[in-house]
């Protein structure tokens, strides 16, 4: 069998995992970026990428376990504030992860991760890819996948109105990257209020290139209070990220008296709408490619899984493309192994939809009940490391209710 070459579009997390998992497993490889490993390691931050345990087992499966002395995350604490007594919580528990999480800025990993794709045998290829590139790509290769989720050739992907649940975007979204805040007394975690009509604000550890920082993660309804970013200077941003602990979280704000930015690239803001592409895009030539990770299932960044996604979607395109053997990369190819991690990402979807959503009496049930249950806590905490889990007890009433029953905590 001659060796067979596959081109990936994206050099991002599940881009350059796949490409030297592919490597890895006897394939010629060629990855394209719109950016240098400079350009990358200069630019903006790109996202908050808390990595739970099974995505980053995917990593050391690989060997790209390269920051084992990072921050880690290890639990989950949750807070809802009191609705009529300012400054105090109506809701507020924490629980250990089993296994710990980790974030590495992509300013950081990407680099590294370019290094080592190159390093395999790998060949990488800077430049802008549109739709005429994609057609000569689709002439050399045998397979081409996209993994850039952004700009002309995204859009070759079209929207699957019956698995897309929103089609507008449901949170104004920002990252506000510092240093000097107080760490948790306890453990690490990922710090989670949900503060009910205005939005959610996380908080959590990371290595970033300037060393340990933690990563603010703002989540504001549209038009409410929490809608405030666009056009803001660095200091600005970071004024605003404050205050906003101020007003609605004073817990919060307490821990951030001392914050600084890690540097004056580390901070975005941006809105998009969570959106399922049909996996499979035609050129104009007939030629089909390939989309992967958040080109075909872009999920809002409330429940952390951006990152967690494009591990899991490589991982799972890549045992697709093994055992596909010699075989055509034809259609039903395609559609067979976005199919398979879709029965996996739909539960995904399903779960951070429902959190985009004012929550049921259910929901706030159960969340209130892990105030005096410690096993509902960790069910929660530990259901970010594999969500389709939540379909067993949080996602459905009745299921909630026999849990609830189950575990002897009263049903109001």
């Amino acid at each position: 069998m001659t060796q067979r070459h596959i081109t990936i579009v994206g050099a991002g997390q599940s881009g350059l995992q796949l490409g030297i998992g592919l490597l890895d497993a006897g394939y010629q490889v060629t990855t394209i970026s719109n950016r240098t490993p400079e350009e990358i390691r200069d630019g903006k931050v790109a996202s908050s990428q808390c990595i739970f345990h099974n995505a980053l087992e995917h990593e050391r499966a690989l060997g790209l376990d390269f920051w084992p002395d990072a921050p880690t995350v290890d639990g989950i604490s949750f807070t809802i504030p009191h609705p009529e007594l300012p400054g105090e919580k109506a809701i507020s528990w924490a629980s250990r992860l089993d296994n710990h999480a980790q974030s590495i800025d992509q300013r950081v990993k990407f680099p590294r991760f370019m290094e080592e794709f190159i390093k395999r045998g790998g060949e990488l290829v800077f430049e802008d890819a549109g739709v005429d590139e994609l057609e000569r790509y689709a002439l050399s290769s045998d397979l081409v996948i996209v993994a850039a989720g952004k700009g002309e050739i995204a859009q070759l992907f079209t929207r699957d109105a019956e698995r897309s649940t929103y089609d507008t975007p449901q949170r104004a979204l920002a990252l506000t990257y510092v240093t000097g805040l107080k760490p948790r007394e306890e453990y690490s975690a990922v710090s989670f209020n949900l503060i009910p009509g205005v939005g959610e604000y996380f908080v959590f550890p990371a290595l970033t290139t300037t060393g340990p920082c933690e990563i603010m993660v703002f989540e504001g309804v549209p038009g409410g209070p929490m809608d405030v970013w666009k056009g803001l200077t660095p200091d600005e941003h970071l004024e605003t990220s404050k205050n906003i602990l101020e007003t609605f979280l004073p817990w919060e704000a307490e821990r951030a008296t001392d914050v600084q930015l890690t540097d004056p690239n580390g901070i975005l803001q941006g809105r998009f709408a969570p959106t399922v592409r049909n996996p499979i895009a035609a050129l104009p030539s007939g030629r089909q490619v390939l989309g992967l990770a958040d080109v075909v299932v872009l999920n809002d960044p409330i429940t952390g899984q951006g990152s967690n996604n494009a591990s899991k979607c490589a991982a799972s395109y890549l045992q697709s493309i093994i055992e596909h053997g010699d075989r055509s990369y034809d259609p039903a190819f395609m559609q067979a192994t976005f199919e398979r991690y879709w029965d996996y990402a739909r539960h995904v979807a399903h779960w951070t939809n429902a959190l985009l959503a004012p929550p049921p009496p259910h929901v706030l049930e159960l969340l209130g009940a892990a105030n005096q249950v410690p096993e509902i806590a960790h069910r929660f905490a530990n259901g970010f490391n594999h969500p389709p889990e939540f379909q067993e007890w949080f996602m459905y009433p009745d299921k909630a209710e026999e849990y609830l029953a189950a575990l002897g905590a009263k049903v109001s």
